[in-house]
C-alpha cells in the first residue's frame, strides 16, 4: 500500500507495474488518472495551484485507503496527489487498485476518488482570465460519497459542510 503526496509528475505504466509486482495473486488492476482541465465552471483555466497541510494530508490519504480495504479484499492500493503549480494537461492524482478480481477494483478504485474528492484536505486554486479564484467543493462530489453510505467526514473526525475553498 502506497499514499504519497508530491510536486513531481508520476508515470502509470512504472505505478502499476510496482503494485503488481512479483505477486501472482493479482487478477485485477484498476487505475484512475485526473487530469487538469482547460476550463472550469465556463471559464478558461491557464494554471491550477495544489494546496495541501503536510501531514494532516497524508493521513487522511491514508484513512481513505484503510476504509477501502476494510470494504473490498484487496491485494495493493496506490494514491498519489500532486501539489504545486500546474498547467492544463497535467496529471494531478493516480488511484491505482490491485485485487484478485475485477469487481473489487473496479469499486474500491471508484470508492477511493469519490472519498478523496470530497474529503482529503487539498485547496484548488484556479487561474482565469477573470482571476484567480478558490475552488469550493461540489455538491455532485458530497452526491457521490453519499452513495457509498458515508457520511462526510472531515480530517479531524467531525462532520464536515462542505469545504469553502482555502481556509
Amino acid at each position: 500500500m502506497s499514499v504519497r503526496v508530491q510536486r513531481e509528475d508520476f508515470d502509470l505504466g512504472a505505478e502499476v507495474a510496482a503494485l503488481r509486482a512479483g505477486n501472482p495473486q493479482v487478477g485485477a488492476v484498476a487505475s484512475f488518472i485526473g487530469t487538469v482541465r482547460d476550463v472550469s465552471e465556463g471559464s478558461a483555466v491557464s494554471a491550477m495551484e495544489l494546496e495541501h497541510y503536510p501531514g494532516m494530508t497524508e493521513k487522511a490519504l491514508a484513512q481513505i485507503e484503510a476504509a477501502a480495504c476494510a470494504r473490498w479484499e484487496l491485494l495493493g492500493v496506490t494514491i498519489i496527489h500532486r501539489v504545486g503549480p500546474l498547467l492544463p494537461l497535467d496529471q494531478i492524482v493516480l488511484v491505482a487498485v490491485a485485487s484478485k478480481h475485477r469487481g473489487n477494483a473496479f469499486a474500491a478504485c471508484e470508492f477511493i476518488m469519490d472519498y478523496l474528492k470530497s474529503e482529503a484536505p487539498f485547496w484548488k486554486k484556479e487561474e482565469t482570465p477573470e482571476g484567480a479564484r478558490w475552488v469550493d467543493a461540489r455538491v455532485t462530489d458530497e452526491d457521490a460519497l453519499k452513495r457509498w453510505g458515508i457520511k462526510s467526514i472531515n480530517a479531524s473526525g467531525e462532520d464536515s459542510e462542505g469545504s469553502e475553498g482555502k481556509p
